[in-house]
């Protein structure tokens, strides 16, 4: 036989189904609590129930999806799993930001400042649903790039599997109170202290960071929960 070949391969239907049915999640298309029925969601992508049964396993087993009531619905998140999941967050994003003081780059800083000043414009916009969806995507680009330029591929690895469930819990809130996301004064601390390749004050700012949002977003939830209706004893 003569030289490799190598064969580029679509993705299958039921990747792109799945990765269809990912973005209207983390995008807020479907929100946290809607019931997914497969008829419907087959009639809205113009596929066959069969990628989509396969796709929303895949999203089970993501924790974007659960189970319940014989059914299967967007995940939504208690108090208890926003606690546990930014618990998780802070143990990673200490290393990110101690790595990151080490390896950054002078380009990753250059970006990592532009995605402030973006989110900064934002901000001065009119209070929108748009507008708060860029912010959290604003959000979510800052701290990758500082766990890219950690050099650390496993890093980025875990973080990104947490950061799908953090989207989502970030969507169930600020549905309910755009103000929860609130957070440049918190990111140029962060960005001030890298540039400085200070590991001991980086460590402080993201602590300080995560923490004020682990209590705005633990604060809303609970509001939430108060305002449904209880089942009757």
């Amino acid at each position: 036989m003569g030289s490799e070949r190598f064969i580029q391969r679509q993705p299958s239907l039921q990747e792109q189904t799945y990765q269809a049915l990912r973005s209207a999640i983390l995008s807020g298309e479907l929100v946290p609590g809607h019931r997914l029925v497969e008829t419907q969601l087959a009639e809205w992508l113009k596929v066959s129930r069969t990628p989509i049964r396969e796709a929303l396993q895949q999203l089970k087993q993501a924790d974007l999806v659960i189970e319940r009531q014989g059914g299967l619905w967007v995940a939504q998140f208690s108090s208890e799993d926003a606690q546990q999941l930014y618990d998780c967050r802070m143990a990673l994003e200490r290393l990110s930001v101690t790595a990151a003081c080490q390896n950054v780059t002078d380009r990753q800083l250059a970006q990592i400042y532009r995605l402030i000043v973006t989110a900064e414009k934002v901000l001065m916009l009119e209070s929108s649903k748009i507008m708060s969806f860029q912010l959290l995507d604003l959000d979510y680009q800052f701290h990758r790039s500082i766990a890219q330029s950690a050099n650390n591929d496993w890093l980025v690895g875990l973080l990104d599997q947490l950061f799908d469930k953090m989207i989502l819990l970030r969507i169930q809130t600020m549905l309910n109170n755009p103000q929860v996301l609130e957070v440049r004064w918190e990111h140029r601390q962060i960005y001030d202290a890298i540039v400085q390749r200070d590991a001991k004050a980086a460590i402080q700012a993201i602590e300080d960071h995560l923490m004020a949002s682990q209590a705005r977003v633990v604060r809303e939830l609970a509001q939430i929960h108060q305002a449904q209706p209880q089942p009757s004893s």
